[in-house]
């Protein structure tokens, strides 16, 4: 027979974690998707709990629904928050230069219901947020996020003396990287639309009778696709960076 002390206590063990991990799943990129099943997200956080809590050190030992026990399950929730956070926002990112794109060349009115986050979006925003998903995954970001998971509890063991001042600091200022990044996504296609926009503008002031509408739209989401798809390269390279420095940043966390 097990007292009602022990089983408190492998309760509590399994507790803590539990919050850090779900708390991650809940806000990181993939796993956050509405197109992923609650059940099924609840169900990959408890078995990556179980299987995680045999390896990390002892739990302190706190009174669950005490004052105590309170910060410490809102310091984990804080916790795993802002790691999968920091990477979400990259995604973000991405969304940000797709509308760009998207207004600069007149496909604004193109909207899409994005899986990833259950809200309307341009078209092209939709497309690199395909790419970008593929390219996470092709880079193992979900396990190397995972593990950056598993390895917090070594950096960073429950309990309330490990806070730091400037934690929520540094997700604050990553947040600028989100408009940094979108804006070098865009950059390339955007410049080379805007300078196609200029020279219709120069072209009506020269030729007033000519219908700028019925010729320039066409052209310019012509011109917008096949500058895309000429950036594309530079695009896959960015991506990649991006989603080291995210996951880099995601783990700088913990220090």
């Amino acid at each position: 027979m097990f007292s009602a002390a022990q089983l408190i206590g492998w309760t509590e063990s399994y507790y803590w974690p539990f919050m850090r991990i779900s708390a991650l799943f809940l806000a990181s990129p993939i796993f956050s998707a509405s197109a992923f099943p609650v059940r099924a997200r609840i169900i990959l956080a408890v078995l990556v709990t179980v299987l995680v809590v045999p390896s990390l050190p002892p739990s302190p030992v706190v009174d669950t629904l005490g004052p105590a026990g309170i910060l410490l399950a809102g310091q984990q929730l804080m916790i795993g928050l802002a790691m999968g956070f920091i990477v979400q926002m990259i995604f973000a990112s991405v969304v940000i230069a797709g509308q760009s794109l998207a207004m600069t060349m007149g496909l604004g009115f193109a909207m899409s219901v994005d899986p990833q986050n259950g809200v309307q979006v341009p078209v092209l925003s939709q497309l690199y947020m395909i790419l970008a998903t593929l390219i996470f995954l092709a880079i193992n970001g979900h396990l190397l996020l995972i593990r950056f998971l598993v390895d917090s509890f070594t950096l960073l063991p429950v309990g309330l003396s490990q806070w730091r001042d400037d934690f929520g600091l540094d997700v604050v200022l990553w947040a600028s990287q989100m408009f940094m990044g979108g804006l070098l996504l865009a950059l390339p296609a955007l410049t080379a639309v805007l300078l196609i926009n200029i020279a219709f503008g120069v072209i009506t002031r020269a030729a007033p009778q000519l219908n700028i509408f019925a010729v320039g739209f066409p052209v310019t989401i012509l011109a917008g696709f096949v500058f895309i798809l000429l950036t594309m390269p530079s695009v896959f390279s960015l991506l990649v960076y991006m989603f080291d420095t995210g996951l880099a940043q995601a783990f700088q966390l913990l220090r």
